[in-house]
């Protein structure tokens, strides 16, 4: 779907989603502060996948460790994640919005793309949360633009369970003096570097030189970033089945590996999982990817293309020992293997999956 006269994008978002879902399982938990995340018990290392809006009152925010969660919310009920619960009620989801007449474009769990051409985008939108709710129970926050970039910030307007619309016309009275890292994709540390150019606020990213953007970070994300501040952004929702370009294990390990044999073995069993998944696409490796987590909180990724694609699970597992022979004489709290694999239809896949310092 191309946007033109009369063609909407709308970014369709589940409200607290997650924790709507134990809410739904739960009904004895409505208008408590619930939190979910790792295990469900905040003396273990993980962090939260979701907060209730009433824990969010509480201070309680997603990525947040669960520890600190809990001691901000200490009357919040801690439940553990149950990823094929969520799995499940999102396909739910999808399905009822494939029911519209709109191209369906989906980001993840709990939120999608739909493309339409209508005269009434806000009665589409309110169609597709009456539709949801009726079908799942669960809340959605829709926003409407004129490209992907201004629909889902739209969607911070709308929530929770409301429709906002944000188009070029509006961009710079709804936008222009807010903060730049309340834009898509950009976060404290691209926010920061943009102060440091005199760039604090959405119209002075519009209005700031394209080459010093490019000089600061680079040509492809210099003139995205430029772009962004005018709001910019792609116009076609694509119903293609997402192809992943890769799979990913990570573990945050209870105690600390403390030793070079417990961080090899510990790496091993991740390459065998994520070769395993890479085995079940039917796809080859061409690139591996460690992540590593030293105590107390210090983050390194390696990575290293592979001699030539392979299907060959010990292959990958020893491409994998041999990164962690990099990692420093320090105790470890996390450890991730991440998998790039060939895509499909990739004559060079190298050229189009590169890799950007993170798992």
């Amino acid at each position: 779907m191309d946007a033109g006269a009369g063609a909407w994008v709308l970014h369709v978002d589940l409200d607290q989603f997650v924790a709507a879902v134990e809410v739904l399982r739960r009904p004895e938990l409505v208008g408590k502060p619930v939190i979910v995340g790792g295990r469900g018990d905040p003396t273990e290392r993980a962090v939260v996948s979701t907060a209730s809006y009433e824990a969010r009152e509480l201070g309680a925010r997603s990525g947040m460790l669960l520890r600190i969660a809990a001691r901000k919310a200490p009357d919040a009920i801690i439940l553990p994640v149950d990823a094929p619960a969520y799995e499940a009620a999102s396909n739910e989801v999808m399905t009822v919005l494939r029911t519209l007449e709109a191209v369906v474009e989906v980001l993840g769990w709990d939120e999608a793309f739909l493309g339409a051409t209508t005269q009434d985008p806000e009665g589409l939108a309110r169609r597709a949360q009456a539709d949801v709710l009726a079908a799942t129970g669960l809340h959605c926050s829709v926003g409407i633009g004129d490209n992907k970039v201004r629909a889902k910030i739209a969607t911070g307007f709308a929530k929770p369970a409301g429709v906002f619309r944000l188009t070029a016309d509006t961009w710079f009275t709804v936008m222009g003096d807010r903060p730049t890292i309340e834009l898509w994709g950009v976060g404290a540390k691209v926010s920061r570097r943009l102060a440091a150019l005199g760039v604090r606020t959405v119209r002075e990213l519009a209005a700031a030189p394209r080459d010093a953007l490019v000089a600061e970070f680079g040509p492809r994300m210099g003139v995205w970033y430029h772009e962004l501040g005018h709001g910019l952004g792609p116009t076609t929702v694509d119903d293609t089945p997402w192809v992943p370009r890769g799979h990913s294990r990570e573990t945050t390990y209870q105690q600390n590996l403390t030793t070079a044999e417990q961080v090899a073995a510990a790496v091993q069993v991740l390459a065998r999982a994520v070769a395993d998944d890479a085995a079940h696409d039917g796809r080859a490796v061409f690139r591996l990817g460690l992540k590593v987590r030293y105590a107390p909180f210090v983050t390194k990724v390696i990575s290293r293309k592979l001699p030539e694609p392979t299907r060959d699970p010990e292959v990958v597992v020893a491409a994998a020992a041999a990164l962690a022979e990099e990692i420093e004489d320090r105790e470890v709290r996390l450890l991730g293997v991440r998998a790039e694999m060939v895509m499909p239809d990739d004559s060079d896949p190298v050229d189009r999956t590169p890799v950007r310092g993170r798992l």
